[in-house]
Order: structure tokens, then sequence, then C-alpha cells
């Protein structure tokens, strides 16, 4: 959102004035504030790590964004890049910096392995997407993608931004439960979704009475 957008549309400012006055909503103001500052927590795991850092560099200048300010922790980040190949080993890591960043939080995944598991789909050791787990905001496509569509992603996620309402997002709503909190999986032989629970029961249950048939 460009400075005289965060006018209200079809509202006409005298042009002596409109560098210096601004008729907007709560909402437009809000979202524009937010936009402007998301604080990425750096989460680099493999190659597209390499682009999330040359994009942080001179030539492209995420600054212009406002997104220029990694963040080592996640109580200060309220967006997370996930840039590379996910495992199961390192997946339990990752929810749990999730589940400790504060509202409002977005996920970005970054290439074809934090997307769909990418060339890696089958290994044993990797998570076909941390979509299976985390609520993603924002696909970057490529392998690895470039500094300009990284970019181009977080334009994307700045236009969702604009998008939200005070009154509809999730981080003002009534309730002591976190409705975005994600469950810690089981890492033993492989990885466990407790969120599953119920369905591996009722697996079990009906593998349990076909061999007592048998």
């Amino acid at each position: 959102m460009e400075n005289e957008g965060l006018n209200l549309p079809n509202y006409n400012i005298p042009e002596d004035i409109q560098n210096v006055v601004s008729i907007t909503t709560l909402d437009r103001l809000y979202n524009w504030g937010r936009r402007s500052s998301v604080w990425p927590l750096m989460f680099g795991l493999a190659c597209c790590a390499i682009e999330m850092i040359a994009a942080q560099a001179a030539r492209y200048d995420m600054a212009r964004f406002g997104m220029e300010v990694m963040r080592p922790t996640p109580r200060q980040a309220d967006m997370m890049l996930v840039s590379g190949t996910v495992t199961k080993k390192m997946l339990p890591s990752i929810i749990r910096l999730y589940n400790q960043m504060p509202e409002p939080k977005y996920v970005v995944a970054m290439g074809a392995c934090a997307s769909s598991g990418g060339p890696f789909k089958e290994g044993y050791n990797v998570v076909a997407g941390i979509d299976k787990f985390l609520p993603v905001d924002v696909y970057i496509p490529g392998c690895p993608p470039t500094p300009q569509a990284l970019i181009a992603g977080l334009i994307k996620l700045q236009e969702k931004i604009d998008k939200q309402s005070i009154k509809k997002v999730r981080w003002y709503q009534k309730g002591k439960v976190d409705p975005n909190y994600v469950p810690m999986p089981i890492l033993g032989p492989d990885l466990i979704d407790v969120r599953r629970n119920a369905e591996f029961k009722q697996v079990a249950a009906q593998t349990a009475q076909k061999e007592g048939e048998a």
C-alpha cells in the first residue's frame, strides 16, 4: 500500500494538503503499519537459504519493504520464512518455534522442498511440505527461487495483510484457546502427527478385528 493508497477510495483531498492529511479507516491504517514492518524469523534449511541471504543484500534491498530485520528469536518475529528441505528430525523444532511466535504471525514456504518436499519428497526422512503441519500463507515456487521470486512472494503476503480486518482476524477473537496452536509431533522410528491419533486408533482397531476373525 503506497502512501496515497492509505486514503479511502473515492474521497478527494485537496491537492495542497494531500501530503499532510489522510482520511482512512482503522483497518487500513492498522494494516499499513503491519505490512511495512514484517520481521522474518530466519530459518534457512538448505540451498534456498543462499537466495534468501542474497535478497537481504544491497542489490535486492528487502529493506524497501520493511522486512530487512531478520530476527534470531521467535519472540520478536511475526513471519516464519521456511526455506529449504524440512526433515522429520527438524520438524519438531520448527513447530516449537512457530508456537513461540506471537500473533499476528505468518508462514511463507520458500522453494519446492518447503512447499511439497521437492526432489526429496519420497525420502524416508523428508516431510512432503511444511503445510502438512503449519498453516502456510504464501508459497514461493522454484528450486531454488530467485531473490526476485522471494520478494514477489513477500509482496503477496503484504497484499494479504492489506485485506485483513481487525474484526475478523483470529488473534483478536475472544477465547483463551489459541486456534493456531500446533501440537508437537512425536519423533520416533517415524514422525507421528498427534492430531491423527483418532485415525490411528481406528485403523489399529480394524486391524486387530481382522486378525481376530482370521
